[in-house]
């Protein structure tokens, strides 16, 4: 883990022992102070996470959920629909190029 005074979302749910979607409750609570970097990056100050860690006032979650295989298969498709679109068509057209005369 770096030694940055900042921290992204991430690593501060794994500091804090918790999901990314709480800690994105903390903020929208205010119970945590968010900072962006260039307008684009989330990121939050180590000291606040560990001072909340440290305070007790978040309880650890324990409860972990498998990433399923379908789960796995359904990111696949959603975040490389593109490429998969992409091949598809070139094989068709490939198909029509050297197959049918």
């Amino acid at each position: 883990m770096s030694t940055s005074p900042y921290v992204t979302v991430r690593e501060a749910a794994h500091i804090l022992g918790i999901a990314e979607g709480k800690v994105m409750v903390l903020i929208d609570e205010k119970k945590l102070m968010a900072y962006r970097i260039a307008d684009q990056y989330l990121r939050l100050k180590r000291s606040d996470i560990l001072s909340i860690r440290d305070s007790g006032n978040v309880a650890s979650e324990t409860i972990k959920f498998p990433y399923t295989a379908q789960e796995k298969l359904m990111d696949l498709v959603r975040y490389n629909d593109f490429y998969i679109l992409s091949f598809l068509v070139i094989m068709v057209l490939l198909f029509l190029v050297f197959f049918v005369r």
